[in-house]
């Protein structure tokens, strides 16, 4: 689990590597060779993985358990390179975020490709319905899979999307047809999208991201302001949320820079754990009020000891309590001292 460089999500998740497409502006296939240590020797450790035949009969995709180790005893991302591989190990990890995120979902592969089996998806699906604090987003240049493998319909917080680059690729926006949110990544945008296409991607997605292609390879093209201001005027009229990623500010200048994100994606949820930390439980109206905005009920048996902790009251509680036994009201301006309600005999 990292926390992100890319500009429309808060952390990556990588728990499937690598990807067969062979796109030639590919960024992770860069970025996994500086971090695969020597492929020759990680694949003759064949006792620290197993294979299997990929379901489109590419050839071999592999499964780590365990993160495997270099000889000086450093986790290696990526030990096949690109090459795809399972790294059940990583399932666990969203457990380490205690606030609700954005989770781009296998930065570093096509979750959905062909080469990738259903069970895999599957647990990555799994894993993220069991922990809907946070929104999941899925990126695929087989959209069509999405169609294929049957995404459950109901997963409010799960967004699935296509890369798309050019004119080429519209094809891919018709796979979106699917029940729940959606959203394009055309990056990089590689040529000028005529207008019926804009239109179409418009009327299938509820969000459009925008980039231009990084690094350095010969042939990089760059692309000229009036491709992202067509988009962005078609995406305007039709109500769409458009992100500009900084890549384009050389392009359109940061005064025309639009990051705008669907409402769901602008809330941040608790985890379950991170809720029970924060928010406690009125004794009295038993209503659920977080911890900072109420009073906290302390009481010690005898004098000396440290008192206990053993409830909590909201501010309209404790006032009624108060006026009830005739105790005079203590300032409670903003709740940022804890107020103590015990007293030194028995509770």
């Amino acid at each position: 689990m990292n926390r992100s460089k890319i500009e429309w999500c808060d952390h990556t998740w990588n728990p499937i590597t690598g990807c067969r497409h062979g796109c030639p502006y590919c960024y992770a296939r860069t970025m996994s060779a500086r971090f695969s240590g020597d492929v020759r020797l990680n694949l003759m450790a064949k006792k620290d993985y197993s294979v299997q035949e990929a379901p489109d009969g590419s050839g071999q995709i592999y499964i780590l358990n365990k993160p495997m180790v270099n000889e000086t005893g450093n986790s290696l991302a990526y030990p096949f390179g690109f090459q795809p591989t399972y790294h059940r190990y990583r399932m666990d990890t969203l457990d380490k975020l205690k606030m609700g995120n954005n989770i781009f979902v296998g930065a570093m592969a096509d979750i959905f490709a062909e080469c990738i089996p259903d069970e895999w998806i599957g647990d990555v699906i799994s894993t993220c319905v069991v922990r809907p604090q946070h929104n999941y987003m899925f990126l695929t240049k087989n959209p069509k899979r999405y169609i294929q493998y049957g995404i459950p319909a109901g997963l409010e917080n799960m967004w699935f999307g296509t890369t798309i680059t050019s004119d080429a690729d519209i094809n891919r926006i018709i796979s979106l047809a699917i029940e729940g949110k959606t959203f394009v990544s055309i990056e990089p945008i590689l040529g000028r999208f005529n207008s019926e296409n804009i239109k179409a991607i418009c009327r299938m997605v509820d969000w459009i991201i925008i980039g231009a292609e990084t690094g350095r390879r010969k042939n990089k093209i760059v692309p000229e302001f009036d491709w992202i201001k067509d988009i962005a005027l078609e995406a305007g009229r039709s109500g769409i949320p458009i992100f500009m990623k900084d890549s384009l500010i050389p392009i359109v200048g940061e005064k025309n820079m639009q990051r705008e994100f669907p409402m769901q994606l602008k809330r941040t949820q608790l985890s379950p754990k991170m809720e029970r930390k924060l928010y406690g439980v009125c004794a009295d109206c038993k209503s659920s009020v977080r911890k900072s905005n109420m009073v906290t009920l302390l009481a010690r048996s005898r004098r000396g000891e440290q008192p206990k902790q053993f409830g909590f009251m909201c501010k309209k509680c404790f006032e009624a309590f108060c006026q009830n036994i005739g105790l005079q009201m203590p300032d409670l301006s903003g709740l940022k001292v804890d107020i103590t309600a015990g007293g030194d005999g028995d509770a």
